[in-house]
């Protein structure tokens, strides 16, 4: 028999009710995630930046280093809206290494999912409790929405999921922000459709029920470099990347355009430390052009209390144990000079 069940874990409704968030939280989100819309929709010139740990594997320093983004947050809240990463999920592209607390609530030891979803949701309740601002996830498993449903105002599709059926119909059930990465080939085209089809209502089978969604407005595109035939890495931050993107926009039937740019992974090149250039060269491109402000709504980076990455076991506080992230102090000095622009 190619599966063997290990176990059944909880239901969505059962790890909420076991680990349910107050009140007060509950309307700390609602605020949110309208201020966040905002944004998407161009009632708010705000701009996003979704800042974080690649993969968020320890409670306290993830609460650490989101309980700073608090007091970096007071003094730009009137032009920035600072939306915490806590990751749960780790895509792996051979499915080799640790794939999130979600999996493995303890790096070193196996996988315990139900542990796993425990953690997640005890994590993302202490960050709200302890910070006052909700964060953003990658949906790396669409049937994981329920579990997260209540305590996210900001979710990501990644390049190997974003032409995904399922993500994509999952998606078109979400209320808050949705960002659909460009696919690792760079074809926007295929970005754009899952867009579309995530704005769309659609009826489709969903944890053993048949669903019907009513479609997202909340949307949007991703720009996360792309790879091309010889394994390369290819940036779509540029300029001319940008005025592309808006044409296509304006050849498809979507509302809200809108465009977040990550400033890590292949636009990047996976080198960390490049992400302060990229986004301050995204930040001037939208001086340059009144429809290119419009477009851009944010910047997604990797970012952790140090620099650089470390083996599992590794012992260092708050340094990642999977793609390497730009320290505290860098990360901090970045913040302050996007809400000057």
């Amino acid at each position: 028999m190619s599966f063997r069940y290990v176990s059944q874990l909880p239901t969505p409704e059962e790890i909420r009710e076991q680990f349910p968030v107050p009140a007060h939280l509950a309307e700390l989100k609602k605020k949110r995630d309208q201020e966040i819309a905002d944004v998407i929709t161009g009632k708010s010139n705000k701009f996003l930046v979704i800042i974080g740990p690649c993969s968020a594997d320890n409670e306290d320093a993830v609460c650490d280093y989101i309980s700073r983004l608090t007091k970096v947050n007071e003094q730009v809240r009137d032009k920035l809206i600072l939306i915490p990463r806590i990751y749960t999920n780790k895509p792996r592209t051979t499915g080799e290494g640790y794939k999130g607390i979600v999996s493995q609530p303890d790096p070193e030891k196996k996988p315990d999912f139900t542990a796993g979803l425990i953690a997640m949701r005890k994590m993302h309740i202490r960050a709200m409790e302890e910070s006052g601002l909700t964060a953003a996830d990658e949906m790396l498993y669409p049937d994981n929405w329920g579990y997260v449903e209540d305590i996210l105002s900001y979710v990501a599709i990644g390049a190997r999921s974003v032409e995904d059926q399922q993500h994509r119909m999952t998606v078109s059930g979400f209320d808050v922000a949705s960002g659909m990465k460009n696919p690792t080939s760079g074809t926007l085209s295929v970005m754009l459709n899952s867009v579309y089809a995530a704005q769309h209502s659609h009826s489709f089978i969903y944890r053993g029920h048949e669903v019907l969604t009513s479609g997202n407005p909340l949307a949007h595109t991703v720009l996360r470099g792309a790879v091309n035939k010889h394994g390369q890495s290819i940036p779509n931050y540029h300029y001319e990347d940008l005025v592309r993107l808006l044409t296509l926009y304006n050849e498809h039937d979507l509302v809200n355009p809108a465009c977040i740019i990550d400033a890590n992974h292949n636009n990047s090149n996976k080198d960390y430390a490049q992400q302060i250039r990229i986004v301050k060269e995204v930040m001037h491109s939208r001086k340059l052009s009144p429809d290119i402000y419009k477009l851009v709504k944010g910047v997604m980076i990797e970012s952790y209390l140090e620099e650089g990455a470390q083996e599992i076991g590794g012992g260092v506080y708050g340094k990642s144990i999977t793609d390497p992230c730009l320290g505290w102090d860098a990360s901090e000095r970045l913040i302050y000079d996007i809400a000057e622009y």
